[in-house]
C-alpha cells in the first residue's frame, strides 16, 4: 500500500511583482502556482544540498590532501585504459 503524503496549507508573504512573474509563467507551463511554489522549493533545497556537499568535500581535501604521487599513478594507468573503451 502506497505511503500517504499529508500536505499543509501555508500562507506566504509575496511580492506583487514576482507574484505576477510566477503566474505568467504558470500559464505557460500549465501547472498551478501551488505546484510551481512547490518545484521552486525543492530545486532551492537541492541546491543547498549541493553546496553543503561540495563545502563537505573542500573541508575533507584541506584536511588529507590528494597525494601527487597517486594522482600522477591514476593518470597514466587511466591514459592507457580509456582509448580502449567502446563508449
Amino acid at each position: 500500500m502506497a505511503k500517504r503524503t499529508t500536505k499543509k496549507i501555508i500562507q506566504v508573504p509575496i511580492e506583487d511583482k514576482l507574484l505576477m512573474r510566477i503566474d505568467e509563467t504558470v500559464g505557460r507551463v500549465a501547472e498551478s502556482r501551488a505546484a510551481f511554489i512547490r518545484d521552486a522549493c525543492r530545486l532551492r533545497l537541492k541546491a543547498l544540498e549541493g553546496d553543503r556537499l561540495d563545502r563537505q568535500y573542500v573541508d575533507g581535501y584541506r584536511r588529507k590532501p590528494e597525494d601527487t604521487a597517486w594522482a600522477k599513478t591514476t593518470t597514466r594507468l587511466l591514459s592507457g585504459v580509456l582509448p580502449r573503451e567502446k563508449w
